[in-house]
């Protein structure tokens, strides 16, 4: 995902003079691309993603559009203060820019570990929040985001995941993608677990058990009208993320549902456990771990029934 983001950058700000790269001393081997064509509008604001967040909110009072870009919880947790007072609340139009999502740096233990963000960044006012599942949706995404006037969190994978589309989607924030249709089960998937959410689905598939894949690239806003048809549609929803179950694309989903009138389906949801925990490993090692088997967890789902 990352290779894609920086091309798609560079050719937005080919495009566009008022974009900005602005980054927390990191991204060597990947930035250089922007760096060395724009580098009047590159800034390697050090180990201070606080003040690198100020700048970005001054560049965008100015009339920039700057990009801020760090490891997992560094443009996030660590500057969330100087997101929610100086971007936020002044509507500023600044777009923020995590690599690493999930376990993408497992080895490096929790402290690099990213996932509470999407909980954190959708609780935020007008904060746009993207989690795209493959490259495709990576470069898609950032020229989303550059489009959109106001804040937004663009979510992404380190690099070598695996590309799911074929060709480029219709892509839109808040709208989800449909990569399968189904009526026994629908899987959400947000972020780079979607090949594994494919992969879930087509084993249901051989099993004789139609299985709906949405990529939800977009937390918030979220799909609204996805989730209720999936709701009325199919017998149980399982939301897949590589995020703490609390506060993430599981609960967003939960939140329409709870609001549905009349019975609802069955909900399932796939991700980080809500808890401690001390693992390290490579990211396969902590998904298997922590996520589960997606494919079984859909089969419980449905045989438990929903209404």
């Amino acid at each position: 995902m990352r290779p894609a983001f920086v091309s798609a950058l560079c050719e937005l700000a080919a495009e566009d003079e008022r974009i900005w790269l602005l980054c927390g001393d990191l991204g060597y081997s990947a930035l250089e691309p922007f760096r060395d064509t724009f580098p009047a509008r590159y800034v390697n604001a050090g180990v201070a993603e606080q003040n690198m967040t100020g700048l970005a909110a001054g560049l965008a009072l100015s009339g920039k559009v700057p990009f801020t870009y760090s490891i997992a919880n560094f443009p996030t947790l660590r500057a969330l203060e100087q997101i929610r007072d100086d971007v936020c609340y002044h509507d500023c139009n600044v777009k923020i820019v995590s690599v690493g999502a999930g376990f993408s740096y497992g080895a490096q233990g929790y402290t690099h570990h990213g996932v509470e963000d999407i909980a954190i960044m959708r609780a935020l006012p007008e904060m746009v929040v993207v989690s795209p599942g493959d490259p495709v949706e990576a470069r898609l995404a950032t020229r989303a985001i550059a489009k959109h006037d106001g804040p937004c969190y663009l979510r992404l994978g380190k690099s070598g995941e695996t590309t799911i589309h074929k060709s480029d989607p219709d892509f839109a924030i808040g709208r989800a993608i449909v990569l399968a249709e189904g009526t026994d089960v629908t899987l959400i998937a947000t972020g780079a677990v979607l090949k594994d959410t494919v992969e879930a689905a087509d084993k249901l598939r051989a099993e004789g058990i139609g299985a709906r894949v949405l990529s939800m690239h977009t937390v918030s806003p979220l799909d609204v009208a996805a989730v209720r048809a999936a709701a009325s549609e199919t017998g149980a929803i399982v939301t897949i993320e590589e995020h703490n179950v609390v506060g993430g694309l599981g609960s967003a989903v939960a939140d329409v549902l709870a609001e549905m009138g009349g019975p609802r389906p069955k909900l399932r949801k796939v991700g980080v456990p809500a808890r401690r925990y001390h693992e390290i490993g490579s990211q396969k090692y902590m998904r298997g771990l922590l996520l589960g088997d997606i494919a079984q967890i859909a089969r419980e789902a449905c045989a438990r029934g929903s209404r």
